[in-house]
């Protein structure tokens, strides 16, 4: 199984982000991994990085003048050194307090995107902190950012949010865990990079932490991709007075709620997307839940559980159609 870790089980709702709470939290999040490995699960394990790699740009920016900015590929290696650190130890801890000797590495991750990806010349991503009108022109006429306004908070950078089509580092990765090594990679989607002339290039975007792991899943073969997020269920007609949990669903109902409109592009709709491709390239099931319920559904008690169609339907999905495997 791999298990996609959101950002919130570092950094939790109202928290600041201290060192103190982040070890804290990776304790409770290896705690819950440690359970599914006596449950006898051989896991990988990735993670969000959003609230850390934008504190990450925040110190570069304010610290400019003192030293040298560092690049958004830069920081997103640094953050997943950062959480990595966070659980590996906490993860060797719990292994050792529950008497099991698994070894667990950290592995620092570039994913490969396309240079040609429409994405990169369309930026749309929000990173960093929020300038007023006046900063945001001078550092988009310094550093040639793309700003976009948020009226109620300022104004903000965009950056490309290309798709994954290659992990760079997925054969140390399957080798590592056919050794029976506890792999966390692929932080925060990975460093984005791209082919140029032959040698891998850093660039400036972000790439969605769950569609990178659903790539990853596929390729490694696992049967099940566990998404944790901030909420228990994956719901129908969300904060509406109709709102509902989706408890089970085949691909294709999954897909037709998408086609509805359930799943907005800035909340669950990546998440509903990855579902879809990993159970499209030969996955058995996707699990998505809350951490703090992570053990209960994947034994099937709690969470949303999207399973593939049954043998021998044709779905008729255009969403499924259209989602790239990547590769």
């Amino acid at each position: 199984m791999l298990i996609a870790v959101g950002g919130n089980s570092l950094i939790r709702a109202g928290e600041k982000g201290t060192v103190v709470e982040q070890w804290v939290n990776a304790r409770h999040t290896a705690r819950a991994i440690v359970g599914l490995i006596q449950a006898g699960y051989h896991l990988v394990i990735t993670h969000g990085n959003g609230p850390q790699v934008g504190a990450q740009l925040l110190r570069s920016e304010q610290a400019s003048d003192q030293v040298p900015g560092q690049t958004l590929d830069v920081c997103g290696a640094a953050s997943q050194g950062e959480i990595g650190y966070f659980l590996s130890q906490s993860l060797r801890d719990e292994l050792s307090a529950a008497g099991l000797n698994v070894p667990v590495v950290s592995l620092v991750t570039q994913t490969v995107v396309r240079s040609d990806d429409p994405a990169m010349s369309h930026p749309t991503k929000p990173i960093g902190p929020f300038y007023s009108r006046a900063r945001a022109e001078e550092r988009q006429r310094q550093l040639g950012w793309e700003i976009v306004e948020d009226a109620a908070r300022g104004y903000r950078r965009v950056v490309p949010s290309p798709e994954p089509v290659e992990i760079v580092e997925l054969d140390v990765i399957r080798s590592l865990m056919d050794q029976g090594v506890l792999v966390v990679a692929c932080g925060g989607g990975g460093i984005p990079v791209v082919r140029c002339n032959g040698q891998l290039k850093g660039v400036e975007a972000v790439i969605d932490k769950d569609r990178a792991s659903a790539l990853l899943a596929s390729k490694l073969g696992v049967e099940v991709f566990a998404i944790s997020t901030d909420i228990d269920f994956v719901y129908l007609d969300y904060k509406k007075p109709t709102q509902r949990p989706l408890r089970c669903a085949t691909a294709s109902e999954l897909a037709a709620h998408y086609r509805a409109g359930h799943f907005p592009a800035g909340n669950m709709g990546p998440k509903v997307e990855s579902a879809l491709r990993f159970l499209k390239s030969g996955g058995k099931e996707v699990v998505i839940t809350s951490f703090e319920h992570l053990t209960d559904a994947v034994a099937g008690q709690m969470g949303t559980h999207i399973l593939p169609d049954p043998q021998g339907a044709v779905s008729k999905s255009p969403v499924e159609r259209e989602l790239p495997v990547g590769g």
